[in-house]
């Protein structure tokens, strides 16, 4: 077993903030450390907010935290920031808030960027789950970017999936969309003490009353919220805890875990083609000989491509 693993199964607060960095980033280690931690991993509560930008999700992790640390619950917190698109770097304002928690042994936080990342999540989401997981979390909270529709990405990653609403924001444009809102197993209403916070639950209470059937038989919470104040946080707790007794008690528990594994199966070998296109295609002279040429036909192009490189052939 990989000694990073090994002190983190011991609780080593310093080994599971090096194997973070490891599964991030492109060390040679990454690929052992990961093996060793998958037989610890799946046995967490995956808990992602996701929501617009400036809906409060920030303030209500930090607020969550407190509540479930007075339950006795190790805490794991994946905050993901936007990255610069030049050096990739995170901006690491959710870490900045939260700070409060930095001496809590039961808290771990880690602001990522998103480093590219589509749908609201970092390329290596998941791989950083497995080390908090391993390293004993009850509960990881996963805050996704907040860029709207693109966020269905969380879906493949959270247990549950609570979905934070503003009042006066748009958010209620967002009920006619059905992706975002298909994806949310408790609806929050955050800021409820802002005019339109009633249209909003009515607005979201017609929506589900037209569903005709619920996805794995589980009828979304809402739950009214003034994260700012800790105002109906007992009842969000007590959402996510009936979320997870019911996935459990139902068999959907494991169907998401395999959910999980299937996307990360897809994420590596997307992964390992891009980079395998990088070194194989970009840098070959056939590549540059294309762009010689006067065509302006992607698709010309990309048969062309696939013609000089067979393996490519979909």
């Amino acid at each position: 077993m990989h000694p990073l693993v090994s002190r983190i199964l011991k609780g080593d607060v310093r080994a599971v903030a090096k194997a973070l960095s490891v599964v991030e980033g492109e060390s040679p280690e990454r690929r052992e450390v990961l093996h060793d931690l998958y037989p610890f991993a799946g046995r967490s509560h995956v808990v992602g907010l996701t929501g617009s930008p400036g809906a409060g999700k920030s303030t209500l992790v930090d607020v969550l935290l407190r509540h479930l640390r007075k339950q006795d619950l190790r805490v794991g917190v994946l905050a993901v920031d936007p990255s610069s698109p030049f050096t990739g770097g995170a901006l690491l304002g959710d870490r900045v808030r939260m700070t409060a928690h930095s001496a809590d042994p039961g808290v771990f936080i880690r602001s990522i960027g998103t480093r590219g990342g589509l749908g609201g999540l970092a390329a290596s989401t998941e791989d950083m789950l497995h080390v908090l997981e391993a390293y004993g979390c009850d509960v990881i909270l996963l805050e996704t970017v907040g860029v709207g529709q693109s966020e269905l990405d969380v879906l493949t990653v959270a247990d549950t999936v609570v979905l934070v609403l503003t009042p006066g924001s748009g958010d209620s444009i967002q009920t006619a969309k059905a992706g975002i809102m298909e994806i949310a197993d408790v609806f929050v209403v955050n800021k409820d003490d802002l005019p339109g916070s009633d249209a909003l639950v009515r607005e979201i209470q017609l929506m589900l009353h037209d569903k005709r059937s619920y996805r794995e038989e589980w009828k979304p919470p809402i739950v009214r919220t003034r994260g700012a104040e800790g105002v109906g946080l007992e009842a969000l707790v007590a959402a996510m805890e009936a979320h997870r007794d019911h996935l459990r008690e139902s068999g959907y528990w494991e169907a998401r875990r395999r959910r999980r594994l299937e996307a990360d199966v897809e994420r590596v070998l997307v992964t390992r083609f891009r980079r395998h296109f990088a070194t194989s295609v970009r840098e070959s002279e056939e590549w540059k000989q294309v762009w010689t040429s006067d065509e302006r036909d992607p698709q010309k192009i990309a048969d062309d491509l696939m013609v000089l490189f067979p393996w490519m052939t979909l």
